[in-house]
């Protein structure tokens, strides 16, 4: 784990910092690598050249912690015109079988749930339209996770949604001490859970703390998913847990179609491209729009080589 984690996600909640790094074009490659650009204008583009390679995509609009009706609002129009958008790309099938090759991914906080009065219900009937629209135009939704403190109210949304909206997916991140047994929960027929390891800032209380801990949770959680009956999103670019579950998939006679590897825009390339030409389902997270400081940071302290090539960008440009 990235040594300098705390001081960067504390970074992530810092206004001073933010106004330091955004108001600045040196910042500007850097965020390019992973963030597909600030409008679908600059989105769409990324989004067929990705198709084109055969893998397939989750695309997510940059925004969290709405407190303000309208910006909910806003950011629920712009999601029905990037489903509809997406729709209109090329189709593609993987392995012979049927799997949305596009997909939405959204946070609650962005929807409302964080509103002084009836947030979580104003986030969960925005949800149900965008899961209407999405089920009309073929696209995927999957529900990303927060830190610790939305995790209840998220799961509840979910819970409320998959008897209108099975194929709704959502995300459980393997640090938090309770994923194992929410794994166990929702990881019932036909589910999709992507499984992440988890980039917020947690306390001691709620969260593993070290990275051989995560990884051990990871295996933990993915275990139960691969020997579930659902679809597993391994969403990691470690490739420890990335040969994992592929040896859970042959463990269990789990067909390549029936789970699909997850890693983010701009971060490993090669082994991307690796695993769709050995036959796996591929899918690219590909964030936009112009609230990226606090992705940004996340991916920072993810991985220290992330941080290497934003200090020498940094550098290069001084």
């Amino acid at each position: 784990m990235n040594p300098l984690r705390p001081v960067i996600l504390a970074a992530a909640g810092s206004p001073r910092m933010k106004r330091v790094l955004t108001g600045t074009t040196v910042t500007t490659d850097i965020v390019r690598r992973f963030v597909a650009g600030e409008t679908r204008t600059e989105l769409l583009p990324v989004v067929a050249a990705v198709l084109g390679t055969d893998r397939l995509v989750s695309v997510d609009f940059l925004g969290e912690y709405t407190t303000d009706r309208a910006r909910a609002d806003a950011t629920v129009a712009e999601y029905l015109s990037l489903i509809n958008d997406l729709a209109a790309l090329r189709r593609v099938r993987t392995l012979g079988v049927e799997v949305a090759p596009v997909e939405v991914s959204v946070k609650l906080s962005a929807l409302g749930q964080a509103l002084p009065v009836d947030g979580p219900a104003i986030a969960t009937d925005n949800l149900r339209v965008l899961c209407t629209k999405a089920a009309e135009a073929g696209v995927w939704v999957t529900v990303d996770a927060e830190d610790h403190t939305a995790t209840d109210a998220t799961l509840a949304s979910v819970l409320e949604l998959r008897p209108e909206f099975p194929w709704l997916g959502t995300v459980l991140q393997a640090y938090l001490h309770r994923t194992e047994s929410d794994c166990a929960e929702f990881a019932g027929p036909d589910s999709r859970i992507r499984l992440c390891k988890g980039a917020y800032r947690e306390p001691q209380g709620v969260a593993f703390q070290h990275a051989v801990e995560v990884t051990e949770s990871y295996l933990r959680c993915l275990q139960t998913l691969m020997y579930g009956d659902g679809y597993p999103m391994v969403a990691t670019h470690d490739p420890m847990l990335v040969l994992a579950a592929e040896t859970m998939a042959a463990e269990t006679n789990r067909a390549a179609y029936r789970f699909e590897h997850q890693m983010l825009y701009g971060i490993r390339e090669a082994e991307q491209s690796r695993l769709t030409q050995a036959g796996y389902a591929m899918r690219v997270y590909i964030p936009y729009g112009n609230e990226w400081y606090g992705y940004l940071t996340r991916r920072l302290a993810e991985r220290p080589a992330n941080l290497g090539f934003f200090l020498r960008a940094l550098v290069s440009r001084s």
